[in-house]
């Protein structure tokens, strides 16, 4: 995808210290304080302890392709020119599954099980996106 279509995401207070890491290109994690398992998407508060504040920790940046689709028409903030384009659902080594594009190979490539590693897609602020590769 073009960095000058992209549609940048917005950052939150509870999303803050996940986009901070992301100008490292690190992935990191909110972890719950009472399970004492990661969650995926940062939120306010954990709903099993609101009080306690998540710890966030570095994530492995492995995971498996959980279910993907192929894009033949432009999504917002595309361009024919980016399709066609996978969006999968990424089980993370941790134990949570994130959204994101896959890159790096043909979008035909991209297959449920395959193992797949974090990439970075930067931002016009120094953030990046996380997206994932084949491993």
């Amino acid at each position: 995808m073009s960095p000058a279509n992209l549609i940048e995401p917005p950052v939150t207070e509870a999303s803050a210290p996940f986009w901070e890491a992301t100008r490292e290109r690190r992935l990191v994690l909110p972890w719950s304080a009472v399970t004492g398992r990661p969650v995926w998407f940062p939120r306010d508060a954990d709903p099993l302890a609101p009080d306690r504040p998540y710890e966030w920790r570095e994530a492995s940046g492995e995971g498996v392709v959980y279910a993907a689709s192929v894009h033949h028409r432009p999504g917002p903030g595309r361009t024919e020119d980016d399709c066609p384009y996978v969006v999968a659902l990424v089980d993370l080594a941790e134990g949570v599954r994130m959204m994101a594009n896959c890159v790096d190979c043909p979008p035909e490539d991209v297959v449920v099980g395959m193992a797949v590693r974090v990439t970075w897609q930067p931002l016009s602020d120094g953030r990046h996106l996380p997206q994932f590769r084949p491993a």
